[in-house]
């Protein structure tokens, strides 16, 4: 039973994707809601009829009542057949009744919907560029993942379990009322206008201060999760203290926001007990006057006393309800903040995958400065020949690093364009890019996963033995057999930290170039690739690398210039141009900046911030 209502919707159901999705809640709602279109039907009318059930045995309880006041000898053998049905309904189908409006709300919707959102929205977030990442707190993106699914879902759970239970029971109070005396609905729509004002002035105040306190425990979570994730800094210089301060500025203001929000909600109490009491007091007054008057009987006043506790008892949670469901539409309005900002960098419409045959790059005019008019690159024109090597070198901020991202196209150009083998990468689809390329990075940061995970992530379907071959060849198996986690598990099982915080600089770097060796891409990148590594392992990567490097195009950023000396050309790049090109001979025989570099340099290193003569 519990199955079927948890298969009603399947939460990885297909769906077309959105590079901009709405950025207005009700749509971004309505667009999460529409495989739950036949689930939330089926939840409003039960959510209808378990209210019409209840508001029914209240005014049933009045005729009870009534029924008393005659004969008790009488009053079984004359409505036993009636009794027995009312017994058999309380006992046998209100269960059932309530029963699946619980399964539908539970099990059918609750989980699933959390999940589908959860689901789509990692899935969109995902698809951003790099440039859109490094704008923004992981930490933040995380907590707007997690938090905003169940904030919705708990949304529409109050929507189905409270407000149209609760509007269909004012609806059914109503008519139950006005069915014993139509004056006794007077002081219960006095008190409804009453109520509907202080619901407005809840409602127009929680959301708001409600989206304000989630933003504000965004807050904190990026600023802690910042602090977790750079731990090794905060020891280095010993500032737990300056951390413990900066966190404390986020948790106070998360405090101030959430007592604003407390205001709201006690103020509300309040006045809510005085407008409870105006609706006994008048409603069960008027109804014992109508009594003594002899123009209304003792069931009468019984359901209308009845009626009116439990509305009483009702309020409150209603009250909370609608309180409850605009404080989660404020926490998901804050979350869109993040998961309906728009794609930024998307495949074109026509985009097909990359055909890559000799793997020739040509860089033309290419301009790029991050939107800020300087840095970057200025109009650069480069053509690579299929299988050349070239060697890429400057100081920090010359645009070397730039030029790889847009390769990659983490970045959309400014200006100018990129093709490989004749075909246009903004033209492409990036998957398709990126399959092509292999890159090893200066920041070798790794999944917190196993070693095995970490190196199949660049050819997930190759054989165990390719897997082991490619870290022999990264001098990388002899020290994985030797790994082992706190949980046990040893060898190319063992999972290795946090951006592989379990394992040394020089370790990450040989799993990082171990996992691009087994990718095998024809186009290879690499970016300061053995930096992490001590001289004696860094001779035998090097005789790794050009053996990997046969048949491919590559780019190597090195400071270090003696590890691309030997490739066919080495450019030079100075804010944002190629200033120098040519074979590590030629460039020494000019006596420009590459001589320059290499005379200033100790053990071949480039003093990056050095400007030579």
């Amino acid at each position: 039973m519990f199955k079927f209502f948890e298969n009603l919707v399947d939460p990885y159901c297909d769906y077309v994707e959105s590079d901009q999705p709405p950025t207005d809640l009700w749509p971004f709602m309505k667009g999460y809601s529409e495989p739950f279109k036949r689930v939330f039907l089926l939840a409003a009318i039960m959510s209808v009829v378990v209210a019409a059930v209840e508001i029914g045995l209240i005014g049933y309880m009045g005729r009870i009542v009534d029924l008393l006041v005659g004969d008790p000898a009488q009053v079984w053998s004359n409505n036993k057949v009636e009794f027995s049905l009312v017994i058999a309904f309380v006992l046998l189908i209100r269960p059932l009744l309530q029963g699946l409006d619980v399964l539908l709300l539970n099990n059918a919707m609750l989980p699933n919907f959390g999940t589908l959102i959860r689901w789509r929205a990692h899935k969109h977030v995902l698809r951003q560029s790099v440039g859109w990442f490094e704008n923004d707190f992981a930490g933040r993106i995380a907590n707007r993942i997690m938090q905003t699914p169940p904030a919705a879902g708990e949304a529409m759970f109050q929507v189905f379990d409270a407000i149209t239970f609760s509007i269909a029971y004012v609806v059914g109070a109503t008519i139950l009322l006005m069915d014993a005396d139509p004056r006794l609905v007077l002081p219960m729509l006095i008190w409804l206008v009453l109520y509907g004002v202080l619901v407005r002035w809840t409602v127009v105040r929680v959301g708001p201060a409600s989206q304000k306190a989630s933003d504000a425990r965004s807050q904190v979570t990026g600023r802690v999760v910042d602090a977790y994730t750079n731990i090794h800094s905060v020891k280095l210089f010993a500032h737990n203290q300056r951390e413990l301060e900066y966190a404390k500025d986020a948790i106070e203001y998360s405090r101030e926001t959430f007592q604003a929000e407390m205001r709201i909600f006690t103020i509300m109490d309040v006045v809510l007990v005085f407008l409870n009491g105006l609706l006994i007091v008048s409603v069960v007054g008027w109804a014992i006057w109508l009594w003594m008057q002899g123009q209304a009987s003792v069931g009468v006043v019984a359901a209308a006393t009845a009626l009116t506790l439990r509305l009483n008892a009702m309020t409150g949670w209603i009250m909370w309800a609608l309180t409850s469901f605009f404080r989660q539409l404020g926490v998901v309005a804050e979350g869109m903040e993040t998961i309906a900002q728009p794609i930024d960098l998307v495949d074109d419409a026509s985009a097909k995958p990359l055909q890559l045959s000799d793997g020739k790059v040509e860089i033309d005019a290419l301009s790029h400065h991050y939107g800020r008019g300087s840095g970057g690159l200025d109009a650069i024109s480069l053509t690579i020949n299929p299988g050349e090597k070239i060697g890429l070198i400057g100081r920090s901020g010359a645009g070397k690093s730039t030029l790889v991202k847009l390769l990659l196209r983490f970045y959309d150009v400014e200006s100018g364009r990129i093709l490989i083998d004749d075909q246009d990468i903004a033209k492409v689809t990036q998957n398709s890019l990126r399959d092509e390329i292999g890159m090893v990075q200066q920041d070798s940061s790794l999944l917190h996963r196993s070693v095995r995970d970490n190196l199949l992530y660049g050819r997930p379907d190759a054989s165990e033995d390719m897997m082991i071959a490619a870290a022999k060849k990264a001098e990388a198996h002899e020290f994985i057999l030797d790994l082992v986690d706190p949980q046990g598990r040893a060898g190319y099982d063992a999972h290795v930290g946090e951006r592989g915080v379990k394992l040394s600089g020089g370790q990450r770097q040989r799993i990082t170039l171990a996992r691009v060796i087994l990718k095998d891409a024809p186009i290879l990148l690499l970016d300061e690739a053995t930096s992490a590594l001590d001289s004696e392992v860094e001779a035998a990567i090097q005789r790794t690398l050009y053996g990997m490097m046969a048949g491919k195009t590559v780019i190597a950023i090195a400071h270090r210039l003696s590890t691309i000396a030997e490739m066919d050309r080495i450019l030079v790049l100075d804010a944002g141009k190629i200033v120098e090109q040519g074979s590590h001979a030629d460039l020494l025989a000019k006596g420009g900046l590459y001589a320059g570099f290499w005379a200033r340099q100790s053990g071949g290193f480039l003093n990056a911030d050095e400007t030579p003569e």
